[in-house]
């Protein structure tokens, strides 16, 4: 895909997060979003879903190997930890103040990311259902904008 134009479901000025839809942990990190977000700023897709992999092939990120959460704002994005706090930032007070911790080196942030990430089925369990955090919202998820 053509870095200069974006994929046909995004838009310009699309805040986008990608997450594991198989992760447990990740499920509870969009639930903590979709209710701390209450603009409905950042749209969610899952990296296994077709916009998620339309959007990793755009990036040229890995589309078979899903350790990061992925966020996607004015054609930037960021992996890991600086994926984590750049979302936090788009969130009301008092989430806000999370993304503080962005001023953490960013060496000590990603190794505690890849930790948990390399760890996260073993610690907190695969997601069997196919239903998603907040599914049912409209306007929340790039599937619901493609449809």
């Amino acid at each position: 895909m053509n870095r200069s134009t974006l994929p046909p479901y995004l838009q310009p000025g699309d805040r986008v997060l990608l997450f594991d839809g198989e992760c447990n942990l990740c499920h509870g990190l969009v639930r903590f979003l979709i209710r701390a977000d209450r603009h409905d700023r950042i749209l969610l897709a899952t990296v296994q879903s077709v916009e998620g992999q339309a959007i990793l092939n755009w990036l040229a990120l890995p589309t078979d190997r899903f350790d990061s959460i992925v966020y996607l704002e004015q054609g930037q994005h960021w992996l890991r930890s600086a994926a984590f706090f750049q979302a936090l930032r788009q969130l009301g007070w008092p989430f806000r103040l999370l993304a503080l911790a962005r001023f953490l080196p960013k060496r000590l942030a990603d190794a505690v990311y890849n930790t948990v990430a390399r760890n996260r089925y073993r610690l907190f369990g695969r997601h069997q259902s196919t239903i998603l955090p907040g599914e049912h919202l409209p306007g929340r998820y790039l599937h619901n904008r493609c449809e």
